[in-house]
């Protein structure tokens, strides 16, 4: 049984073998029919990439299998813009040969989705397409935005690698076969804000070297744009014009319509961008932008720093330098860290110098630092204070890099030695909750039920969470108290009081003063008032105030003694008013009303109707009249005043007096 199982598997074997010889024999001879590849011709473009061939000859009487051409490419450098576009020259290369008996200057079609590989030209300033051959150069690109070229008539498919069939294609970053890691997208919106003093804007600044750069402009403003090179030279360009041009040999594309504009540059851009906006109209306009941006600055992983010991057994340490690729130099590291995307190395550790030091008496075994020589650390100061009570402050510490012995004493050493891992953040934001704010409510019914009076309101200061609290600025407070008018006219006695009076409200405005916060500095901080110490008619609060301050660091308040807070200390006891007790007349007597509106005083109190003498006599004699002058009088200054302040009292009769009663002479 193992003989037969032997000599099966020798069979297949040797079958195998034979198989394998035959397939090999009848390649070589296909090869064989073939002469040997020549060499390459010359290529068929200096620059831009063109195309160039070899050939081999068939040896046999019969047909040889294959083909008897290759092609390569070659030439694959950059073109000088001077240079212009190759299907261009080929165009041009007509303008001497008459076409119906007429000479034109030719330009060229691209992009012909039919036929890209033949020769189409349109003669300048009609609409004359005419085909001039029926195959382009051998290294024509088939299309503007493709590496594709034709090739005997053909378009054949180029990779970013520049090899003939290449599948390969360069990612969004313009690097070939890359993962789009180089680059970022940026995206955004710009929205014109018109304003008297100012007659443009910058909508977005696109830094050197990025791609795919597109711009929609809806509405009647215009776009146009400033560049600077490396070098500092400034330029500008006002797109005035459809058409494609070239600004710092970036070759731009610009549209403009009645109600748009669309802005694209393929890239990557030679100079840094500035897209600027001119405003031409009464209306808004906005801006969308897309651009791919190149990370410039990259993180350089540097070589191992000097060893920590030199004998005995030390350790070293690798770091990462920011680098700006395009002055191939060192700059902060805060450049890279700008971009999200870049992920700073961690440093690399290894042990080093573990030959024992001439002093020592025998081996040195070196062990894991972790357990017996600490590696070094960051250490770092407590916070300082925030530099903003609200709305967003800072607040910074000090880091250090320091090393512990074998008996426990800690010394600072270099920065390197504690890269290994992330260096703690020196600065923090803090208190980013918005400030305090004044919060108006509704106003009161007005004071008069008549006439001129006065409307109340009460104005709060609220914080980020909705409460009643202190630190709103004295200076933007609203105003509680404003004139009001009610067209209804008066034609009644004055009262001393309106029956729509103000006390509500003005009492709530006044007990709804303003609180303080506790703040680093000391200061004095007063509680809630008492409820008033009668239930009707006049009577008094009290509430304590303390000297108080806030200690950052726990944020915790401490009470201090009185005289430790500067300024004047708010009051601890006031008046109060419940309102009239049962029985009484709504009417309230002189102390009431100024313990209630303090120095406000009623319009109608302040100023009144009063009788100022008489006009002159309406004859010189035989009897005339006199009437007499009502003038509105502020009865503190007696100074005239406007009349309308005056309205809500009653206007005295008019009174008249006889005068010049004496005969006139005879004539």
């Amino acid at each position: 049984m193992e003989c037969c199982l032997w000599t099966t598997a020798g069979t297949l074997l040797l079958a195998s073998l034979i198989l394998s010889s035959r397939t090999a024999r009848s390649e070589e001879d296909r090869d064989s029919l073939w002469d040997a590849w020549g060499s390459w011709s010359e290529c068929s473009r200096t620059c831009g990439g063109g195309a160039s061939y070899s050939l081999r000859r068939c040896l046999s009487s019969k047909t040889c299998e294959g083909r008897n051409i290759r092609y390569r490419t070659c030439s694959n450098v950059d073109c000088p813009p001077e240079a212009g576009d190759f299907r261009a020259q080929q165009c041009s290369a007509h303008n001497d040969v008459k076409y119906q008996g007429q000479f034109y200057e030719w330009l060229p079609v691209s992009n012909d989705p039919d036929n890209p590989c033949s020769l189409k030209c349109q003669a300048r300033g009609t609409a004359l397409v005419v085909e001039l051959a029926p195959k382009v150069l051998d290294g024509t690109r088939c299309y503007t935005e493709s590496l594709d070229m034709c090739i005997s008539g053909l378009c054949q498919i180029v990779g970013c690698d520049h090899q003939l069939g290449s599948a390969v294609k360069e990612d969004n970053c313009g690097v070939c076969n890359g993962d789009g890691s180089t680059c970022r997208l940026v995206r955004g919106q710009y929205k014109s804000q018109l304003s008297a003093s100012k007659l443009d804007d910058t909508v977005v600044a696109i830094p050197y070297g990025s791609r795919q750069v597109r711009l929609v402009l809806k509405g009647p403003d215009h776009l146009y744009l400033e560049t600077k090179t490396l070098q500092g030279v400034k330029s500008e360009n006002s797109l005035s014009t459809t058409g494609s041009f070239l600004a710092e040999n970036s070759s731009i594309d610009f549209q403009k319509f009645p109600d748009k504009e669309i802005l694209r540059i393929s890239g990557p851009l030679t100079a840094d961008f500035t897209i600027k906006i001119h405003y031409a109209g009464a209306a808004d306009s906005s801006v969308q932008f897309i651009f791919y941006q190149p990370i410039i600055h990259r993180w350089k992983e540097t070589d191992f720093f000097p060893c920590s010991a030199s004998c005995g057994g030390g350790y070293q340490l690798t770091s990462a330098e920011c680098f700006d690729l395009r002055s191939n130099r060192v700059v902060a590291d805060q450049y890279c860290h700008y971009y999200p995307e870049n992920i700073k190395p961690k440093p690399k550790l290894q042990e080093c110098n573990l030959d024992p030091c001439p002093a020592s008496d025998g081996y040195k075994q070196i062990m894991p630092y972790d357990l017996y020589h600490p590696l070094p650390r960051w250490e770092s100061t407590p916070w300082t204070a925030c530099s903003s009570s609200c709305g967003g402050g800072i607040q910074s510490r000090s880091i250090s890099c320091v090393e512990e012995d074998i008996q426990g004493h800690i010394r600072p050493v270099e920065e390197w030695k504690c890269m290994y891992t992330p260096k703690m953040p020196v600065v923090q934001p803090c208190n980013i909750f918005d400030c305090p704010k004044w919060l108006a409510q509704e106003w009161s019914p007005c004071t008069v039920t008549c006439g001129q009076g006065l409307r109340y309101r009460v104005v709060l200061c609220i914080d980020h969470r909705g409460m009643h609290t202190g630190g709103c600025s004295p200076i933007t407070k609203p105003h509680i108290k404003e004139e009001c008018v009610v067209p209804t006219p008066c034609y009644r006695p004055k009262e001393k009081l309106p029956m729509e009076a103000k006390l509500p409200w003005y009492k709530q405005a006044q007990e709804l003063e303003e609180g303080r916060a506790v703040s680093e500095e000391p200061s004095f901080i007063p509680e809630a008032w008492s409820t008033c110490s009668v239930t009707c008619g006049v009577g008094s609060q009290v509430r304590l105030v303390k000297c108080q301050v806030l200690l950052s660091f726990s944020q915790s308040v401490a009470d201090l003694p009185i005289d430790e807070c500067e300024g004047p200390k708010p009051v601890s006891q006031r008046a109060c008013y419940s309102g009239p007790c049962s029985g009484e007349a709504a009417e309230y007597t002189p102390e009431e009303t100024q313990l209630l509106y303090g120095s406000l005083q009623e319009i109608d109190e302040l100023y009144d109707w009063e009788y100022e003498g008489f006009t002159e006599c309406s004859e010189s004699c035989g009897g005339g009249v006199q009437e007499a002058v009502v003038t509105c009088l502020n009865k503190q200054t007696r100074e005239t005043a406007d009349e309308t302040l005056c309205v809500s009292n009653r206007r005295p009769p008019q009174l008249l007096k006889a005068c010049s009663l004496d005969p006139c002479p005879p004539r």
